[in-house]
């Protein structure tokens, strides 16, 4: 499919170039860049200049088990921005190294999220400056093993960026959505197929409440090709239970809009043996919440072998995990990040919620401060919790 559709691009901009000739199809692309470039300075000039701060969290490189940070400070200039990644984490041993590359198109990506009208197009970045990159695993250099980098620290780099910009941008900018792709894989021998067999899932989770709603629940990966596969394919094509497969309801981070709820599936191995891996990110700290909003619920991996329960020890980072028959893995994804103060949020938001089971009675008091008798809000007593706290 991707060779057909360069070979119908060459087929296009060939005949563009036979009927208005070389020079005038070099002329619009030029003004094209010209155009998206222009845009994209024009939305920086209407955000507040000045110096917006953030720090992101890579939970480990899978090797040594210690966070990475990474660390932006993005300065608005007029008609420029500039973001600037000094101070992050050096060069690490494991497979989450970035190269330059990943880096910079993850700013982009982001800088798309926010500002969608300006059109996709190289010149749409030529008013972004990236520094800060020297010695820090955002700029790996062979050797440095950067396996990990596209599916979980560009992710980690655009919540950065999100981070930042929303102390400018409020109405524009999310909270953090889950933030990995929740790379899982077992390969194994099934036996009754008489084959080996090597199954692969992505599996999605919250997304950030924003300034007008709630973040979606079990949006898909940020990386838009993850896309989770059905749950009947898989137990056709592999010897595979899903014992469980559901929003992981309560996950998104509390804010005056809610982060979205993650997933969780749990699935047991029906025959043969098999090996487990992990690549997955969150685990040791949710995603981030916005502007008051309280994080989302961290990832979860456990893995039940023989009666016992075993956590890996990168949380979400593990490989050649032996499963047998009967053995079953459990993933509890990522809840977005809250936005806003959650003691600010509708009673009637928090009521619904409730009713359908997504949080307790308990729970909507403590997180969002709005006391329920029998599913009714009762509106004297919250706002006499909520009054006593802004006190």
């Amino acid at each position: 499919a991707q060779a057909s559709a360069l070979l119908v691009g060459e087929e296009r901009l060939n005949a563009l170039l036979d009927r208005y000739g070389d020079d005038v199809v070099r002329e619009a692309i030029s003004e094209l860049r010209r155009r998206a470039a222009e845009q994209m300075g024009e939305f920086l000039a209407a955000t507040p200049d000045g110096r917006y701060e953030a720090v992101a969290w890579v939970d480990s490189d899978g090797v040594v088990n210690e966070p990475l940070a990474i660390r932006l400070a993005v300065t608005v200039a007029g008609p420029r921005a500039t973001f600037d990644f000094t101070g992050s984490s050096p060069p690490c041993q494991g497979p989450m190294n970035s190269v330059r590359a990943t880096t910079l198109s993850s700013v982009y990506l982001a800088m798309r999220h926010i500002f969608p009208e300006v059109p996709i197009s190289a010149g749409a970045f030529d008013p972004l400056e990236i520094t800060g990159l020297d010695e820090t695993f955002l700029d790996a250099r062979y050797p440095r093993p950067v396996s990990g980098c596209a599916a979980e620290v560009s992710q980690r780099i655009a919540e950065a960026v999100f981070a930042a910009m929303v102390q400018a941008l409020p109405q524009r900018v999310t909270a953090a959505p889950a933030g990995t792709s929740g790379n899982f894989a077992l390969g194994g021998h099934d036996p009754a197929k008489g084959r080996d067999f090597v199954m692969y899932q992505l599996s999605g989770g919250g997304y950030g409440g924003n300034a007008d709603h709630d973040g979606l629940s079990n949006g898909c990966s940020t990386i838009g090709i993850s896309k989770a596969p059905p749950v009947e394919i898989m137990e056709q094509a592999f010897p595979v239970l899903y014992r469980r497969y559901a929003l992981r309801e309560g996950s998104g981070g509390a804010g005056r809009h809610r982060g979205g709820f993650g997933l969780e599936y749990e699935l047991e191995l029906r025959r043969g043996h098999a090996l487990a891996s992990f690549v997955m990110d969150h685990g040791r700290f949710g995603p981030q919440g916005a502007l008051g909003g309280a994080d989302g619920a961290p990832n979860e991996v456990e893995v039940q072998r023989g009666g016992e329960t075993h956590v890996p020890e990168h949380l979400s980072k593990e490989q050649d995990i032996p499963l047998g028959p009967g053995d079953r893995v459990r993933v509890r994804t990522p809840g977005g990040g809250g936005y806003g103060d959650p003691f600010e949020r509708d009673p009637r938001a928090v009521a619904e919620d409730v009713a359908l089971e997504r949080y307790t009675v308990a729970e909507a008091r403590a997180l969002y401060g709005v006391v329920l008798t029998e599913g009714a809000i009762d509106p004297a007593a919250t706002e006499a919790l909520r009054s006593g706290r802004r006190a």
